[in-house]
């Protein structure tokens, strides 16, 4: 998950999107703060593998509209 995260904070960094409207936009209001946030044995929440394939699909096809609008 540590991965994600710092795929999702290079992707934030790279688009100048905000952490808000990356959420909203994934369908996951707090996906961020979960991935962030240690649980009671020092890991963070489960994450669903489907869903960290939304959230990679969704960075990567944003990506392609980037580059096809640049």
């Amino acid at each position: 998950m540590n991965s994600l995260l710092s795929d999702i904070e290079a992707f934030l960094n790279e688009t100048g999107m905000t952490e808000a409207t990356f959420c909203r936009a994934t369908g996951n209001g707090r996906l961020i703060e979960r991935l962030r946030t240690v649980g009671k044995r020092g890991k963070p929440g489960r994450l669903w593998p489907e869903t960290e394939r939304q959230i990679r699909d969704f960075m990567a096809i944003e990506r392609a509209k980037r580059r096809v609008a640049a």
